[in-house]
């Protein structure tokens, strides 16, 4: 260190040695990590996936066995939430290979001397939906999950009505 004379008064913040600043950067944001493919991300982290199902097995298993209300409870929620990030990440699954399938298709058009046609949203959503009504019919569901949005859109329709006390 610096040798100062002891008859000047010693400033409040002395730099004795110069000390580098660490650089934090964050790998979702970073450049150096490289880009993400969901692909490739499946790939190496497919060992969730049992590891996720082994859980789900215990959990059950410790519902089964527990006596206590509110331990019954809180392993009944954490199931439920683990069934349904299965579920979405299925869907998920559905919706990426639906998408490369598209793609695949538009390529093979291409090669073939034709333009190319990509979809809207909207027309998407139509497909997306359409798919949705074959499945609830395959499986037998169709007709309740109409009768529910028929529900939902008479409540809707009551509400946005002029109340009888107003008129």
């Amino acid at each position: 260190p610096l040798e100062m004379s002891a008859k000047k008064p010693v400033p409040f913040l002395r730099q004795v040695v110069s000390v580098k600043k660490k650089v934090h950067r964050d790998p979702r944001f970073d450049d150096l990590s490289g880009e993400y493919k969901p692909e490739i991300f499946m790939k190496t982290y497919s060992f969730l996936d049992t590891i996720k199902k082994q859980e789900k097995e215990m959990v059950q298993k410790q519902l089964k066995k527990c006596r206590d209300v509110e331990q019954k409870e809180k392993l009944q929620q954490l199931l439920n939430r683990m069934t349904q990030q299965e579920q979405a990440q299925k869907k998920q699954l559905e919706l990426r290979e639906r998408e490369l399938s598209l793609k695949r298709q538009q390529r093979e058009l291409a090669k073939q001397g034709k333009r190319p046609f990509f979809l809207k949203k909207s027309e998407k959503r139509k497909l997306e939906l359409a798919e949705k009504y074959a499945e609830l019919k395959r499986s037998g569901k169709l007709e309740s999950f109409l009768n529910k949005k028929r529900k939902r859109n008479a409540i809707k329709d009551k509400r946005r009505l002029p109340s009888q006390k107003n008129l």
